[in-house]
């Protein structure tokens, strides 16, 4: 089997201390000609990352010992401090601390640990604003496959909705609240003619697919910013959506299209006829740019991918994108649209979904019907795999992307693992370590 390099979940848990020995502070007070000053090293205490091992046959590795891993980062190779296999949702050789001794008159229920490692976290983040209403029965019929094949008992779980659903469920265990926000979830996606007649921007094309696109990425930022309070869990977002595209439908929004017998519905604004040659209908067809071209809404969009992608990867999260669409053959019939125009947004919006998922090590379920297996296949990715605990031997803080690369030292076995990692900004508050850093 060819390796593959696929990026896996990865945390990097970053400490800066700050420590003063006697002598050097006697040292440089002395020839500071006694005013005092302070010497801070800044160092890297601890860098864990997620590997998943899989031989010929694509089957997980669960006998791997701590000799066989072989971590680098920016080439150089480092000491491994500790390996946790967790195989099938069970953590093995793990050490946990210890349970705070109990007040001495008090008597609480027992209540499970939020930081039992055991679980996995998922977020079911719905953007209902970029979903079809009339897809609402097969959406709902996606989640309840969802909750019936990859939430189990010990996942601790949220669901939050981008638009009119108005779901905002916390963290928990109670496996009722799915179903509760399953009958909430509905579809309310804007339509091709809704983007073809709605008001333009010259610069930045559309202005509701840009207020919703802005919506849903600040929505799924702020609560993968919560994530990075979560710590020793497998983080995972389902992420459901029919996907971005900045500048949608451009040749209909510009009147470049005059004959095609998808467009004779245009009104207004973008009703230009073949034998309409007003300066206005002309300027139109010459610069499709001036009527909401957006003339870098690709850029754009890449921004704010790489912004979500950035905050899944400081959050340790794996964003897994679902099409709720699956296959699908052409526009609805009463949608009439150019079927070229229609198959470029289509295409647009599932390489957007694709960017999100391959960039934080998961994976974009598009252009399927078979969701089920899918399921399965990320049940199976968020169930097994080896946690790789090292002490970075580069105390650099200036340095603040780190390439990474894993290996195995058994010819059978490819590895899939994340390639690279970066220190928060100076003066962040930095992750809290998995492991307690050793003295010094």
């Amino acid at each position: 089997m060819t390796p593959k390099t696929l990026l896996a979940s990865f945390t990097a848990f970053v400490c800066f201390s700050a420590l003063v020995t006697g002598d050097q502070a006697g040292n440089q007070a002395q020839s500071a000609g006694g005013q005092d000053q302070t010497t801070f090293r800044v160092s890297v205490d601890l860098v864990t990352t997620d590997v998943i091992p899989r031989d010929n046959n694509g089957q997980f590795v669960a006998d791997l010992s701590k000799d066989q891993f072989q971590v680098y980062e920016d080439s150089v190779l480092q000491d491994i401090a500790s390996v946790v296999l967790i195989h099938g949702g069970r953590v093995f050789n793990q050490v946990l601390p210890p349970p705070p001794p109990p007040q001495e008159g008090i008597i609480l229920p027992a209540v499970r640990p939020t930081n039992d490692a055991a679980g996995r976290v998922f977020i079911l983040f719905v953007d209902d604003l970029h979903m079809d209403f009339r897809d609402t029965s097969r959406i709902r019929d996606l989640f309840k496959r969802i909750s019936k094949t990859l939430i189990h008992e010990g996942d601790l779980f949220g669901i939050v909705s981008t638009g009119t659903s108005s779901i905002a469920i916390d963290l928990t265990y109670d496996r009722t609240r799915i179903d509760e926000a399953i009958k909430k979830i509905t579809g309310n996606g804007l339509r091709p003619s809704e983007i073809i007649n709605g008001p333009d921007s010259s610069q930045e094309g559309p202005v509701e697919v840009r207020y919703r696109a802005h919506v849903a990425f600040s929505t799924a930022g702020e609560l993968l910013k919560n994530l990075q309070k979560v710590t020793n869990r497998r983080k995972a977002v389902i992420y459901v959506s029919n996907g971005y595209d900045f500048n949608p439908y451009a040749a209909a929004r510009s009147g470049q299209i005059q004959d095609s017998p998808f467009l004779n519905r245009q009104t207004g604004a973008n009703n230009c006829s073949g034998s309409d040659n007003s300066d206005q209908c002309g300027s139109r067809r010459g610069n499709p740019n001036e009527m909401g071209g957006a003339q870098f809404a690709d850029a754009d969009l890449a921004r704010e991918e790489a912004e979500l992608t950035l905050a899944a990867n400081r959050a340790n999260a794996t964003l897994y994108t679902i099409d709720p669409r699956g296959l699908v053959a052409g526009a609805d019939l009463d949608e009439q649209v150019d079927p070229v125009q229609w198959q470029t947004v289509l295409q647009k919006s599932q390489d957007s979904l694709r960017v999100l998922a391959e960039n934080t090590g998961g994976i974009a379920v598009v252009n399927t019907n078979d969701f089920d297996k899918a399921l399965k296949r990320i049940d199976n990715e968020t169930s097994d795999y080896y946690v790789l605990g090292y002490y970075s031997k580069n105390p650099d803080p200036t340095q603040r992307t780190r390439r990474i690369e894993v290996k195995v030292n058994r010819g059978d076995v490819a590895v899939w693992s994340r390639t690279a990692y970066s220190l928060p900004l100076r003066g962040a508050p930095a992750a809290p370590a998995a492991v307690a850093p050793p003295p010094r």
